[in-house]
């Protein structure tokens, strides 16, 4: 891989997101029902939305939202949604996008970013776990609620 780099998501790197492939079984694991719900009343301009480049290849995506305002703890500072493309997992794409958007959250003062996953096999817990999220609560939907400390 060379040096990966972040590019704000915009029509012309939409199109790539979209078309991100993924592992077997990862399908069931792409947006937590809690996300989805909480989309559906959170203001567009608390979005933070890049694509991850290795050269002109765009090989991940990751949204976050800091919504200082929001009724739950758990979407004031968050990461709502990785993707990695299928042939670059496990070559830290991941770690990257999240690291930058830890880096983004310490930039506006935060100082707890949270996410949320919802366990099973071929699920992303081991990947939030291993880069420092720690289990903190659960969702009603039973998700779990993961922070890190920025």
């Amino acid at each position: 891989m060379s040096a990966l780099r972040l590019e704000e998501l915009s029509a012309a790197t939409i199109v790539h997101v979209n078309q991100l492939s993924l592992k077997p079984g990862q399908e069931q694991f792409i947006t937590p029902v809690s996300y989805a719900a909480a989309a559906a009343v959170t203001p567009a301009h608390t979005a933070w939305q890049r694509v991850v480049l290795d050269g002109d290849r765009v090989v991940g995506f990751i949204h976050g939202n800091f919504d200082p305002e929001a009724t739950q703890e758990e979407f004031r500072a968050a990461l709502w949604r990785i993707n990695v493309d299928a042939d670059a997992q496990g070559s830290g794409v991941g770690t990257f996008a999240v690291a930058e958007l830890i880096e983004e959250a310490r930039r506006r003062g935060v100082s707890r970013l949270t996410v949320l996953w919802e366990r099973g096999e071929d699920g992303p817990e081991a990947f939030f776990l291993r880069i420092g999220f720690s289990p903190v609560g659960e969702t009603p939907y039973g998700e779990v609620i993961g922070a890190i400390d920025v």
